[in-house]
């Protein structure tokens, strides 16, 4: 970085261009905290990924009931609303 003024010459670059190798998030929040910008392209895996997230953006949405008694409760309550003889 060439110096701006007199004294020390600057250490930290306002921008840091690197390839597919160095784009975790790690690196990337590492950048952020340094107050560096970053152009790293996405890897196609995680960028394929991330699209298929969607509008969900991450979250894991179980349609499976977490314990036996929400099992239970559903049946019952299904069977109790069923007035077919």
């Amino acid at each position: 970085m060439p110096r701006i003024g007199p004294g020390r010459p600057r250490v930290r670059p306002d921008r840091v261009r690197a390839d597919k190798a160095y784009a975790s998030r790690k690196n990337r929040a590492y950048l952020r905290r340094r107050g560096i910008r970053c152009t790293i392209p996405d890897k196609a895996d995680q960028a394929r990924n991330r699209q298929k997230l969607g509008s969900r953006g991450g979250r894991r949405i179980s349609t499976r009931p977490t314990t036996a008694s929400a099992t239970r409760s559903s049946v019952g309550s299904t069977a109790s609303r069923d007035t077919t003889p």
